[in-house]
């Protein structure tokens, strides 16, 4: 990936800082996108001590302007953006007839509105360069649902029904569009699980363990590579085996 420009949003922590990582290891320079620019700097700071390039941008994904803004100033400082990883996302864990209508609005607004908005604020440079990898980090859950989590499934569901459509709007470009869906992953958000929960879930999963940040990383690794050049519209499963579509 030398000479590559990656951006990733949500780098701060999770799986977006193991994309970052991963990416960068594999020599993409790596736009580090999350609201929190103090964490930022540490990431970028670890990837510069491993050799590599990258720079923190502030940019909240539930803002039009800000996302406007951000991608602005990535292609200002890198000259161009062709790997994109969606990956910022939130929770408002909560049964449906206690749903508030803000804990819906924020989550799609965030998970889904927010991919969109940024891909769209960045394909037209990609359309005119003939070659672009976009890739949605969205969730098991979105293909299964789950009790408690109608606005994160919706919205995750949504950014498979999102990858498709653009898939098929930009491939005469030569810019691939996939998603990739991880299952039960140990990061901050689901550290907030009850062992009750995690045990039940870790019985359902064939593989026998939770997965790491890494699984998810290599795989984004691999669909912004030039050998998945002629995979697009895909949902690469990511979950030990939970769901096999």
């Amino acid at each position: 990936m030398n000479g590559r420009v990656a951006l990733v949003t949500g780098a701060s922590q999770g799986i977006g800082r193991a994309c970052a990582l991963e990416l960068a290891r594999r020599g993409a320079s790596v736009a580090l996108a999350a609201r929190n620019v103090e964490k930022l700097e540490a990431v970028a700071a670890e990837i510069r001590a491993a050799g590599g390039t990258a720079q923190p941008f502030a940019l909240d994904v539930a803002s039009e302007a800000s996302i406007k803004a951000g991608a602005k100033a990535v292609v200002d400082h890198f000259g161009k953006v062709e790997i994109l990883v969606n990956n910022a996302g939130i929770t408002r864990d909560i049964l449906s007839m206690r749903m508030k209508r803000a804990d819906w609005d924020d989550v799609l607004t965030t998970n889904l509105t927010g991919a969109f908005l940024l891909t769209q604020a960045l394909m037209m440079q990609m359309i005119k360069n003939r070659w672009g990898r976009v890739i949605n980090i969205t969730s098991v859950v979105g293909e299964l649902g789950q009790a408690g989590q109608a606005n994160y499934a919706a919205s995750k569901a949504g950014l498979i029904g999102l990858t498709k459509s653009l898939a098929r709007e930009l491939a005469s470009r030569s810019i691939t569009v996939n998603a990739v869906a991880p299952g039960y992953i140990e990061t901050a958000m689901t550290a907030v699980l009850t062992d009750e929960q995690k045990g039940a879930m870790t019985q359902n999963i064939p593989l026998g363990r939770v997965g790491t940040d890494l699984d998810i990383a290599h795989a984004v690794a691999f669909l912004a590579s030039e050998e998945a050049g002629y995979i697009t519209g895909h949902t690469l499963d990511v979950n030990g085996g939970m769901h096999m579509a």
